[in-house]
């Protein structure tokens, strides 16, 4: 009996010790993948490829790279370091994968700019049935949709989102609203906003910068007016985005207020921010203001400092241009292919060939910046303003790139400027070429033919101008009054006061006149009498634009105002005349850049 007891308990003694082993070693074996589990978050947090991996040949070893949550935190962790290939490795060798395994891959591949591997995912998801899909899922083949612009895949989607009834989910709405409006249909994107049961932050926050993106900068300000109507909390991208529609407009006073509600809200640091704000003064006008801002600013990168620069640029104010180029070095910063662009804009607009072509070479020798399209045809620029126009054109024929409308077309304005006939004819064969439909090309070629003398082909240009289908682009100008953008174009009809603009312009052309204003006709395309094309010249929109700012504004007030085109000579003279007039500074900023016309001058130095 005693011997049986002893036996007894030596057998309960070892099962025990054996279960408690198995259970601690369970225990510990769980701490440890608890313990993998949270330094993998900690690498993909800070992007620490390395460590990580040493995590996942652990997992490997404890043979626990089975279990269905650590293979969709590896997933996440390759993905966020960049390493698809792993991601997919894991994904693809997972024995039982959950929603969260498919939405953390699909995801991964959006982020990672292989949209199409995304959308082909999904469909194999769908294919294979085994997993239900959620809204998170359909979100993310949305957004790589939109990076892809596809709009057959897009509407397929809002079909499927329509039938699996997850239209009505705010994040699906969302990303459909950002495809529509990301591939040009606005009205579609608007239509779903609208219809949209429940909106959130992200939802306004994308509707408004789709009609910025569509430049409907109008529309972009109006929805934001109702966002602050309904009390809507708005995030930094939100106000970025109603920013630059103000700088669209140019409307300066909407921009101000703005710029109030920026501060208020706390967001006046955050550099994203901040780059929209300066950009929206530079173009409203106001470089001075830009720079206040930028100086504001504690920290600042690239993209900032770039921001800064393009507006001095655009305001031909090389010598502040130069000195930041500079100063952006001496923080530490290298100059990009965006920094160089405005700087040789910058030589450009004030004839500084040598200077431009140091700038030219330094950049490659110095910051290692390739040479792209845009800054070959700032070099043409500088150039042909300056008269070497046969060096531009050799520059054309040598360079790695094939000429672009805009090389061609600033080297047939050169040809015009220094009326050089033979280069002209070959720059304007290759418009002819490249924009049929472009009459400004046709126009340009006819001028220079008038001015050599050459009768017989200024009137067959007009009469290809007349008889074919090539057409001038519409001009237009806008000012902006009391918070209101008042539009004007050609010949301006529609305005309510537009009686009122004319009597006072009438009043306006009889004083610029007497302080020896002539019209320059050569600007105006129709085969019209002399008398007729002064009057056509006058209804210009600029002008239009200008005298209703005379009338509204308050003496001494800067007008500003903007115009689609480039302005034309003729209109060019006559605001110099008005700002000695009115005795005021009239800014216009057109196509290329702005033009200061202060006291009978222009900061452009009629080089432009």
């Amino acid at each position: 009996m005693k011997s049986l007891l002893r036996y007894k308990h030596k057998f309960y003694y070892k099962s025990f010790s054996s279960s408690a082993i198995a259970s601690a070693s369970a225990n510990a074996n769980a701490t440890e993948l608890s313990t993998l589990q949270a330094t993998l978050q900690s690498c993909a947090r800070e992007r620490a490829p390395v460590r990580g991996k040493v995590c996942h040949a652990k997992i490997i070893g404890m043979g626990l790279n089975n279990d269905t949550l650590t293979s969709n935190i590896l997933i996440n962790f390759y993905s966020k370091c960049g390493l698809i290939s792993d991601a997919r490795k894991v994904f693809d060798e997972m024995p039982q994968r959950c929603i969260v395994s498919w939405n953390t891959i699909i995801g991964s591949y959006t982020t990672n700019g292989r949209e199409q591997e995304a959308v082909a995912l999904f469909i194999n998801m769908l294919r294979e049935g085994k997993t239900p899909y959620s809204e998170f899922t359909v979100s993310s083949v949305l957004c790589a949709c939109a990076t892809k612009r596809n709009v057959f895949e897009c509407k397929q989607l809002h079909v499927f989102a329509l039938k699996a009834a997850m239209d009505w989910n705010v994040f699906v709405g969302t990303a459909l609203l950002d495809v529509y409006a990301k591939c040009g249909l606005i009205t579609d994107a608007s239509r779903l906003f609208e219809s949209m049961p429940e909106r959130n932050e992200v939802t306004w926050s994308s509707m408004v910068a789709g009609f910025v993106q569509n430049e409907f900068y109008e529309e972009a300000l109006i929805l934001f007016r109702r966002a602050q109507v309904l009390g809507l909390e708005y995030n930094q991208f939100t106000i970025s985005s109603v920013i630059c529609a103000c700088a669209g407009l140019a409307a300066l006073i909407q921009g101000k207020q703005v710029h109030a509600v920026l501060c208020k809200t706390g967001f006046g640091s955050n550099m994203f921010a901040a780059s929209s704000l300066v950009d929206m003064y530079a173009k409203c006008g106001c470089v001075v203001d830009a720079y206040f801002v930028f100086s504001g600013l504690e920290e600042k990168n690239v993209v900032l400092w770039n921001t800064m620069i393009s507006g001095f640029s655009r305001h031909a104010r090389s010598v502040e241009v130069m000195i930041l180029f500079e100063k952006m070095q001496q923080a530490g910063l290298h100059p990009n292919e965006q920094t160089y662009i405005s700087v040789l804009s910058a030589c450009s607009h004030i004839g500084m060939v040598e200077k431009g072509k140091s700038y030219f070479d330094l950049m490659v020798k110095q910051h290692n910046v390739l040479p792209n399209v845009f800054h070959y045809s700032c070099m043409i620029d500088i150039l042909g303003r300056a008269g070497l126009i046969h060096e531009a054109y050799d520059l054309i024929l040598n360079m790695p790139f094939d000429a672009t409308a805009s090389m061609w077309g600033s080297l047939l304005a050169s040809c015009r400027n220094y009326r050089n006939l033979e280069l002209a004819e070959i720059a304007a064969k290759q418009l002819f070429g490249m924009e049929p439909d472009n009459a400004g090309n046709h126009l340009l070629l006819s001028n220079i033919y008038a001015a050599n003398r050459r009768w017989e082909e200024v009137a067959r240009s007009r009469k290809l101008i007349r008889d074919s289908e090539v057409k001038k682009e519409k001009s237009k100008s806008w000012v902006e009054i009391k918070g209101k953008v008042h539009t004007f174009t050609v010949g301006e009809r529609n305005h309510p006061r537009i009686a009122e603009i004319y009597s006072k312009l009438e009043k306006l052309v009889e004083e610029v006149k007497n302080l020896g204003y002539k019209p320059e006709t050569e600007h105006d395309l129709h085969d019209v009498e002399d008398s007729r094309k002064q009057e056509l010249l006058i209804h210009h929109s600029e002008k239009l634009a200008l005298t209703f700012g005379l009338m509204c504004l308050c003496p001494g007030v800067s007008i500003r105002i903007m115009k689609n085109l480039r302005i034309c000579g003729d209109c060019h003279s006559f605001m110099k005349f008005a700002s000695r007039i009115a005795g005021r500074e009239i800014i216009v900023r057109d196509l290329n850049r702005f033009h200061h016309f202060t006291n009978g001058s222009c900061s452009c130095w009629d080089f432009w």
